[in-house]
C-alpha cells in the first residue's frame, strides 16, 4: 500500500515528464523527489521510472504501480466511508424484493425519494413470483418483500403488514369459445380450455397457481401483463387483477365471465425479518404505510393489449 505522498509522487511524475517539474507540482526540492523516487524503487526492488531519455516516464512496472495504488486508495476511502454509514446505523446494501405483479415503474418515486436522503445504501430491487417471493425473504436474498401473495409462512423473527386487497376477475377474449358460454362457468366448462399462469420462481417449493383446475392444460408465461395479453389473444383464460385490466374491459378486448367458484381478492403483504431495521429499512417501512403510495402499488397500472 502506497502512502497519498508516495501516490503523488508517481502522478506527479507520469504527467510532467520531468524531475524538476514534478518537484515543483509537489513543491519540494528536485533533491527531495529524487530521493523519494529511489526510495520507492527500493522498497519494490523494481525499476519504476525510466531516465534514460529527455522525458522522464514511468516504466511498465511503475505504470502498473501506479494504477493499482489509485484503485487501493480509492478502495480505502470506500471502505471507511462505508464503516462511517454502517456504523451511523446505515445498511451497506439494502435487497428489495418485489411480487412481479407490482410494477416496477410504481417503485421509481421512491428511489428518487431514497437517494435524496444521501444515505450511501447501495439498493437492489428484483422481483419474483407467487411463492418465490417469500421464499427470497427465508432465504436471505431479500431484506425487505412487498407484494407477497397469501398468508405469511412461519419464518423466524419474520414481520409483516398488510399493504392492500387486489381484486380479480375471469377473463376471456370475445374470441375465446368460453365467451358465449352460458354462465355461470362451470368448472368442468373452464377445465377444457387452456388457463394461463404466471410461473412460480419458488426454487424450493411446490409451484402454485389460482384457479388452475385439475388435469388442465396450462401455457406458464413470465409475468401478469403477459398473461394478460396472451389471454387478449385468445390463448387462454384465467384470473386477473381488475384494477389494471379495467382499460381492457371498458374497450372490449377482454370480457368478464361469472364462474360458479369464485376467486376470493388476495391481500397483498409487506414483510421483513428481523428486530432491529437498520435506517433505510426502517425509511422504506415508514414510506409503505402511505395509504395513497399503497393504493397506487396495489392498483398498479392499466395494462394494454
Amino acid at each position: 500500500m502506497l502512502s497519498e505522498d508516495e501516490l503523488a509522487l508517481l502522478e506527479a511524475i507520469s504527467q510532467s515528464g520531468s524531475l524538476t517539474r514534478a518537484a515543483a507540482r509537489l513543491g519540494k526540492a528536485p533533491s527531495t523527489v529524487s530521493y523519494a523516487a529511489r526510495q520507492l524503487e527500493a522498497r519494490f526492488d523494481a525499476l519504476l521510472f525510466d531516465r534514460r531519455r529527455y522525458r522522464l516516464q514511468l516504466t511498465p512496472a511503475g505504470q502498473l504501480l501506479a494504477q493499482g495504488a489509485e484503485r487501493l486508495m480509492l478502495d480505502s476511502h470506500r471502505l471507511a466511508h462505508r464503516v462511517r454509514q454502517v456504523a451511523g446505523g446505515w445498511e451497506d446494501r439494502l435487497w428489495i424484493v418485489s411480487d412481479e405483479i407490482l410494477e416496477f415503474d410504481t417503485f421509481l418515486p421512491l428511489v428518487r425519494d431514497f437517494d435524496a436522503l444521501r444515505s450511501g445504501v447501495s439498493l437492489r430491487l428484483t422481483a419474483e413470483v407467487l411463492g418465490g417471493t417469500w421464499e427470497a425473504l427465508g432465504d436471505g436474498r431479500a431484506d425487505l418483500v412487498i407484494g407477497a401473495t397469501n398468508a405469511p409462512p412461519a419464518m423466524s423473527k419474520l414481520h409483516w403488514e398488510a399493504l392492500g386487497v387486489m381484486e380479480w376477475v375471469f377473463a376471456v377474449s370475445p374470441r375465446h369459445p368460453l365467451a358465449k358460454e352460458r354462465e355461470p362457468l362451470s368448472s368442468e366448462a373452464i377445465a377444457a380450455h387452456r388457463a394461463v399462469v404466471v410461473a412460480d420462481t419458488s426454487r424450493r417449493t411446490g409451484e402454485r397457481s389460482y384457479g388452475l383446475q385439475s388435469g388442465q392444460n396450462v401455457l406458464a408465461v413470465p409475468s401478469m401483463h403477459a398473461k394478460a395479453m396472451a389471454q387478449c389473444g385468445g390463448l387462454g383464460v384465467g384470473w386477473l387483477p381488475l384494477q389494471r385490466v379495467a382499460r381492457l374491459l371498458q374497450d372490449g378486448q377482454l370480457i368478464v365471465k361469472r364462474t360458479a367458484d369464485q376467486r376470493e381478492p388476495n391481500t397483498l403483504y409487506v414483510a421483513w425479518r428481523g428486530d432491529r431495521p437498520g435506517r433505510g429499512l426502517s425509511w422504506w417501512l415508514e414510506k409503505l404505510k402511505q395509504p395513497k403510495l399503497a393504493r397506487r402499488l396495489v392498483q398498479g397500472l392499466p395494462y394494454a393489449c
